[in-house]
């Protein structure tokens, strides 16, 4: 549930008191009781299941989709339209890095995983060039499109790879989802935040220098105006969370996904939180979503994933998510509530974190051309 707050003049999100009606249970807050049925939010509806055609083979349609998506980030580079270059190249090179890091049981092998992120490698340093036209490793378009044939044909492709390049190192950020697999926090929650509290104590600043991503982030810079139409701005202001000072080398990372949970834009991470209070996690750091909002897809919705390091376990987990929905970008304050990970990009399982006053505070600042 949401709660944009009407500005007139400067308000102090922090003081204004939010009730939220929890989904799993209908529990209200105290001051609920004066509102009328009118004035609830109205409640989020899952999206409803969507039935899969029978196998035409998932991995052909898989590789028919990076291959176009391949052509369409090529095509725009040639027709100098960086933004958008830069857009599919990052989109296609994490959707390559997802497949090569899944512990799932997959189409590929390891052999043709070790090709993809390759290509993915050299998606991330064209994708650089174009970003930095001082860059000293500059990669061509006439090379990256030596790649071209390569992911058509990954599944026959046995030649040896035309770029000595290395796949992208898995940072052991682990994918939505696949957590699990690795521990199970649920049941270890108490625990582990004991253990983090230790290594916090001990100078954990020091001893645990940021991890990826780098302490200044990935966030990008705002996209050119176009007459009528519309960005967003998003300042994540701070988060709360019980053990919030317990948190080591916490950032947030930002996605924009369809209905199916596809990027739709480049996923960007924040800088490391500038500061932990009391409950809260501070951050004071602004977001710009690289799409038009009228060009967003119908369902899109805008995901906050919280992380932070394990020392112990010696990867960087996500602790919670939230996530905007279309209808919900509107100029102003918003605080939104947080979910249990695994982070679910389809909104079809959702359970609240915590049913204490806990949120995600926001503001979204719109910007149009007229």
């Amino acid at each position: 549930m949401r709660f944009p707050i009407e500005q007139k003049g400067l308000v102090d999100v922090s003081l204004v008191v939010c009730p939220v009606r929890h989904r799993d249970t209908g529990e209200t807050g105290a001051d609920d009781a004066a509102r009328s049925p009118a004035d609830e939010p109205r409640p989020r509806l899952c999206c409803p299941d969507k039935t899969r055609p029978a196998n035409m083979s998932e991995v052909n349609k898989t590789i028919q989709r990076w291959h176009a998506s391949f052509r369409k980030a090529t095509d725009f580079d040639s027709w100098g339209q960086l933004v958008e270059a830069i857009d599919e190249y990052q989109i296609l090179a994490r959707q390559l890095q997802k497949e090569v890091q899944s512990t799932n049981a997959s189409d590929f092998t390891e052999e043709q995983k070790k090709t993809l992120g390759k290509i993915a490698t050299c998606l991330e340093m064209r994708s650089a060039s174009l970003q930095c036209t001082q860059s000293k490793e500059d990669f061509k378009l006439e090379e990256l499109k030596k790649l071209e044939t390569i992911i058509q044909t990954i599944l026959t492709y046995n030649k040896v790879f035309p770029f000595d390049v290395q796949p992208v190192p898995s940072r052991k950020i682990l994918a939505p989802g696949e957590e699990e697999n690795l521990e199970l926090e649920e049941e270890e929650e108490d625990g582990e935040e004991e253990e983090d509290a230790a290594a916090a104590g001990a100078g954990s600043t020091e001893a645990f220098p940021p991890r990826a991503p780098a302490s200044q982030g990935t966030l990008l810079p705002r996209l050119p105006s176009e007459p009528g139409m519309t960005l967003l701005t998003l300042k994540i202001e701070k988060i709360g969370l019980k053990d919030a000072g317990q948190c080591i080398d916490p950032y947030m990372t930002i996605s924009v996904k369809d209905l199916n949970g596809v990027d739709v834009n480049p996923v960007q991470d924040t800088p490391v939180a500038c500061r932990k209070e009391d409950t809260y996690v501070h951050f004071s750091v602004d977001i710009e979503i690289q799409r038009h909002v009228e060009k967003l897809p119908k369902g899109a919705a805008i995901f906050f994933e919280f992380k932070h390091y394990k020392p112990k376990k010696r990867f960087t987990s996500t602790k919670c998510f939230a996530f905007m929905e279309m209808d919900e970008i509107k100029p102003g304050p918003i605080v939104i509530e947080l979910y249990k990970k695994p982070t679910d990009f389809k909104r079809k399982k959702l359970q609240l974190l915590t049913k204490k006053p806990l949120y995600l505070h926001l503001h979204q600042t719109l910007h149009k051309d007229s």
